[in-house]
């Protein structure tokens, strides 16, 4: 794969722009060096005596003039470069999530939201300040530097004078070359921590409920304050070695001015050189102290983003485990079977395996279900259907087709899948249900609702239909966001649908009337339905056994219970249970 070039491609696109402020800048810049020539002229007739009142006139508009020219022609300069800074963050952004979509669920089980949303806002936010503001003031200093050093050449200020006056402003590639990697190396910890910090409060806000329930928040206020600490310690140190840095180079140009002070205010005092000369040498060298501290703060400002880019780019260059291969062909999903031979698993960097030897077909229209004890890997089948973590070759089937050689739309728009604990958007309850379809009108939504037994429940909300869902969905309670994602994989009327525990948060009576209407509304369709209950599966046309990642019982709910085996232990333990609390 092509390494990321992240700045490089953006260049390609933008140089136009970057070339036309840069050449705003020159302008303005040549306009500038204008003032000492100007005003050492001015000078110069003053002492002699020919200053007349024309010539007060005629200076002070050449002066204006150059100040007004100097203002405009580099505001559009700048105002062009910072445009074309926003545009690379904004740009950025959309490349980086589109990137993020791309990513398997591996890589979201090893990275926490608040890791990935700090080279959202931190890492871009650097770079692009970089290439904007620094842009610009690297263009506006070094234009300045340039056009005053052929300034002070053509003005008749002697050259010794000028060599040394200027011979401090040398040490400045040295002290970059000395300082540069250690500001990179301490700025790239800072970035790290602030990622770091950003996981650990997007977690404490998430879990605040639990906090406050457990009466633990001054545990949860130490475990974010360490991360706090650290963000700390990191930025005092880059602090510590960037304001040494950037006192340097002021330094070396008020050395400069010193020297022209004392040797051209000897050479004046002996004639050596004209008073409008020491004038215009005190002012140009004046006038390079500034781009000196911008030049600085520039190099300061690029060490520190070299580190975000350093982060963006090796993120970017994370291939998805999971991609599509060339040539991928679609498959008939409302024809086609599912066959799973000899199916071996174990996740990346497990010790052990995951699922042993799974072999199973499931026919086009059939209703399986899937029942073992929790950790026996019946979810993690499921995940290998839909391919979030890739199976072996050879091991899984949609008809003919192996599912590496077929599309991920075609598999995945096929299966419609509802997990246990299903995630709603902090949108309304209408555009959370037809999520997968966002052509499906009033009509539709409410069937699925009422297929979904949620119908009562958001018709009882003041908006309905209209409510909007506050953050995870916790305007509702455990059983109606599990109902309502329901509903979003109900409407979305695949051909095959994957019910993973999906109704383990309703009472025993919601549950029957749920999975009578699902049995009726796809008939002729693949349902498979994982669950702990073994009421929500019997009436399956074959029900798998899985216990310790293997099969080790499959059969209809009467033919498993005429065997002495792990499904008729959880039955009893459930009839039992049941009749339990009936009796009470």
């Amino acid at each position: 794969m092509k390494p990321p070039r992240l700045l490089p491609d953006f260049f390609r696109a933008t140089w136009y722009i970057y070339l036309s402020s840069v050449s705003l800048h020159a302008i303005a810049s040549i306009v500038y060096v204008f003032f000492p020539k100007v005003l050492g002229e001015f000078t110069d007739r003053l002492q002699t005596g020919l200053l007349t009142g024309e010539d007060i006139v005629r200076y002070s508009l050449l002066l204006l003039a150059i100040g007004v020219g100097h203002a405009v022609i580099g505001g559009f300069g700048q105002y062009l470069v910072m445009y074309v800074g926003r545009l690379f963050e904004f740009l950025t952004r959309r490349k980086l999530f589109a990137h993020f979509t791309g990513l398997s669920e591996h890589f979201y089980s090893q990275n926490g939201v608040g890791k990935l949303l700090s080279y959202f806002m931190n890492d871009v936010t650097s770079v692009r300040e970089s290439i904007s503001m620094g842009v610009n003031q690297t263009a506006m200093a070094t234009m300045l530097l340039l056009s005053c050093m052929v300034a002070m050449v053509t003005s008749g200020i002697p050259l010794y004078l000028i060599a040394a006056s200027v011979g401090p402003l040398f040490l400045i590639p040295w002290i970059v070359t000395k300082f540069g990697p250690a500001i990179r190396k301490r700025s790239l910890k800072v970035q790290e921590s602030l990622g770091t910090m950003t996981e650990s409060a997007e977690e404490q806000f998430g879990g605040i409920r639990v906090t406050k329930k457990f009466a633990v928040e001054p545990i949860m206020i130490d475990r974010f304050g360490a991360t706090v600490d650290d963000i700390r310690d990191n930025q005092l140190s880059l602090v510590r070695l960037s304001s040494i840095f950037q006192a340097l180079i002021p330094f070396l140009g008020s050395t400069s001015l010193i020297i022209a002070l004392t040797f051209g205010g000897y050479l004046t005092v002996t004639g050596h050189i004209t008073l409008g000369n020491f004038v215009a040498l005190t002012l140009y060298i004046r006038m390079l102290m500034n781009p000196l501290q911008q030049i600085g703060n520039v190099i300061n400002t690029i060490q520190r983003s070299r580190a975000s880019l350093q982060r963006l780019n090796e993120l970017l260059a994370k291939e998805p485990d999971i991609r599509e291969m060339e040539g991928a062909r679609e498959v008939r999903m409302e024809e086609a079977s599912i066959r799973i031979n000899n199916l071996t698993f174990s996740y990346p960097d497990a010790a052990r395996a995951s699922l042993h030897d799974i072999s199973l077909d499931i026919e086009p229209g059939m209703t399986l279900g899937i029942v073992g004890r929790t950790g026996s890997g019946k979810t993690t089948l499921m995940k290998l259907l839909l391919r979030t973590y890739n199976p072996p070759v050879g091991t899984i089937f949609i008809g003919d087709t192996d599912i590496h050689e077929q599309s991920l739309e075609n598999l995945r728009s096929g299966i419609a899948y509802v997990p246990q604990d299903g995630f709603l958007f902090s949108t309304t309850i209408r555009e959370n249900i037809a999520f997968s379809r966002r052509d499906a009108n009033e009509q539709e939504v409410e069937t699925a609702a009422r297929q979904a037994q949620v119908y009562n429940n958001i018709i009882a909300f003041p908006n309905q239909f209209e409510t909007k869902l506050g953050e995870r969905g916790v305007t509702l309670s455990g059983g109606q966001r599990q109902r309502t994602s329901l509903a979003r994989g109900l409407i979305k009327d695949a051909p095959v649908m994957i019910l993973d525990d999906s109704v383990s948060a309703v009472d025993a009576v919601t549950e029957t009337e749920i999975l009578s209407t699902i049995q009726a509304e796809r008939e002729g369709k693949t349902t498979i339905i994982i669950a702990h209950r073994i009421s929500a599966i019997k009436h399956a046309d074959l029900i798998v056994v899985l216990d310790g990642g293997r099969i080790v019982q499959r059969g209809t709910h009467e033919e498993l219970l005429e065997q002495q085996g792990l499904y008729a232990t959880l039955y009893a333990i459930q009839e039992e249970g049941s009749q339990h609390v009936a009796g009470h």
